[in-house]
């Protein structure tokens, strides 16, 4: 499909939308019907295409952004066009994406977590969360890890549902990856309840930090036993 056009694409998606697909997805805040599976292999097929990604990005339809996310080059977007597509990413799903698959990757990465976490945006800030946390566990050198959970004490009970889920993940980290910050974070978390009675399906780990960490701790010390 390298010469398949932002129509062809949007042609193809429409034809793969489906009506339970889209009640899975509208549970999760996501407003699209096709199975990510099938759009995977959509984007798999076209490939890294830059200027198709472009203009699927334009359509505002969320099952072609999250296309796009697939087949960008990362690191051809400047710093500016990341923030602006960061804050018409309102679908989980897209902004997820987003910041995994595309700003991680980005040589912007570091200018823009240090300026979306200090964002009035909640869901903005919420983005520089994620990548301080992924930082956390990748790149800790330089972190003020002390001052982030100062942040986390401070602000994270009370945060929006977006916001408090990144911070939370950056609470977890920090005790799962930084022994010498551990009980402190544990504290934290148990002291905040952030997360506590999350339904959390069976087989999977709990995201209430006390628990997150724990579960992650026994499992490291088991590989390294």
């Amino acid at each position: 499909m390298s010469e398949a056009t932002v129509a062809d694409v949007m042609a193809e998606l429409a034809a793969l939308d489906d009506p339970r697909a889209r009640a899975v997805n509208a549970r999760h805040g996501d407003d699209h019907g096709v199975n990510l599976t099938k759009l995977r292999a959509l984007a798999k097929r076209l490939g890294k295409r830059q200027e198709l990604a472009v203009g699927l990005w334009e359509t505002d339809d969320t099952a072609a952004r999250l296309v796009a996310l697939l087949v960008c080059r990362p690191k051809e977007y400047t710093r500016d066009e990341l923030d602006r597509m960061l804050r018409e990413a309102r679908a989980p799903k897209v902004h997820d994406w987003l910041v995994g698959y595309v700003v991680k990757k980005s040589p912007h990465a570091e200018e823009l977590r240090l300026a979306w976490t200090e964002d009035s945006d909640p869901v903005v800030a919420s983005a520089g969360w994620a990548l301080t946390a992924d930082r956390v566990v990748k790149r800790p050198d330089g972190l003020d890890l002390d001052g982030l959970l100062d942040v986390v004490e401070a602000e994270m009970r009370d945060a929006p549902d977006r916001l408090q889920w990144a911070m939370n993940t950056c609470l977890a980290q920090i005790g799962i990856e930084h022994p010498g910050h551990r009980a402190r974070a544990l504290g934290i978390g148990e002291r905040l309840g952030v997360l506590r009675d999350y339904p959390t399906p069976r087989g999977c780990t709990s995201p209430y930090a006390p628990v997150w960490i724990g579960e992650m701790v026994r499992r490291k010390e088991g590989k390294d036993a």
